[in-house]
């Protein structure tokens, strides 16, 4: 019997890419919404409750919306907003962080899809203040580069216009008042006690991103080196088939530079560890599209199921 799903906010970039990746298989029967009616309440609440599962690729206060409409108990809700990241009863949807994570997740009716840049960020906080590496009132700083995919649909359509301004073709650092709506997940998630630093660049590309958490190695709570770090983050993943370590001659980081797309179009993460013995930067490399927002999302409707956790998805 193939699982129902509904879309509530198909027309979103997630939602266009969640129904892009649902076209080649065969296990899913998509509920689909009159165009006139998709924001019409009720015509929501009955696909919402008709459906297995429902993803919301909507804004947040939408998002709150839409879950509040489902009535069947037995509708599983897959929330893409940052709505519910830190909300008591849904589960935070990143189930390499450890075996709660992930069965969360499995058991759960209530699902978080983690933020992009949160998603990076707590790749690399959260093995280290779990293994007792990085104290939970380090002063953490992170700066990050990413493509304009994940700034919705009137960003998408500035940077792809012909007369764009030309301050488009240059990256631009933004949340410049240290407000960005993923920093409350980044510090709950991973547990930190303060909020971090953090500073994150949009630039001219379409999708794809780099997150960077710079460590002081003597103010660590354990001695670590860059090859120590990369050891650590190894075995922390090992067998996670959506993380990827890179060696200590990886050739991306030999060439002195990470780019923002060089994983664009794959559903993975790739953790770097570079620097020197006094000063650590670890990094993470992925796609914002992919496991940062539609690819997560899947991967946890996949853990749901309990069919294969790449279906449907690039590694």
């Amino acid at each position: 019997m193939k699982t129902k799903v509904f879309i509530d906010g198909s027309e979103g970039t997630t939602g266009l890419r969640i129904n892009e990746r649902f076209q080649k298989r065969d296990d899913i029967e998509l509920l689909h919404i009159s165009p006139e009616l998709r924001k019409d309440p009720e015509e929501r609440r009955k696909l919402i409750n008709a459906s297995d599962i429902t993803f919301l690729c909507l804004p947040d206060e939408a998002a709150r919306e839409s879950a509040a409409l489902a009535g069947n108990a037995d509708v599983v809700i897959i929330d893409a907003s940052t709505a519910h990241r830190t909300e008591e009863g849904w589960a935070y949807g990143f189930p390499e962080l450890s075996d709660a994570h992930r069965n969360a997740i499995q058991g759960g009716k209530r699902i978080a899809v983690p933020g992009c840049y949160a998603t990076g960020f707590i790749s690399l906080v959260y093995p280290l203040i779990k293994g007792g590496i990085l104290s939970a009132d380090y002063p953490v700083s992170s700066f990050a580069i990413s493509g304009y995919s994940g700034a919705g649909k009137k960003t998408i359509a500035a940077y792809e216009s012909a007369d764009r301004p030309g301050e488009l073709s240059a990256g631009r650092e933004y949340a410049l008042t240290q407000q960005h709506k993923h920093l409350k997940e980044m510090k709950k998630i991973t547990g930190l006690t303060r909020t971090p630093l953090f500073s994150p660049i949009i630039d001219d590309y379409y999708s794809g991103m780099v997150v960077s958490v710079p460590l002081y190695a003597d103010m660590l709570d354990r001695t670590a080196t860059p090859e120590s770090l990369l050891n650590y983050y190894a075995a922390y993943y090992k067998d996670k088939r959506f993380i990827r370590v890179s060696a200590a001659d990886d050739e991306t980081a030999a060439s002195g530079f990470l780019a923002g797309n060089g994983l664009s179009g794959w559903d993975g993460l790739k953790i770097y560890v570079t620097g020197n013995e006094e000063r650590i930067i670890v990094s993470s490399q992925f796609d914002n599209l992919g496991k940062g927002a539609s690819g997560a999302a899947i991967q946890c409707m996949n853990i749901v199921l309990g069919c294969d956790e790449a279906k449907g998805l690039d590694l």
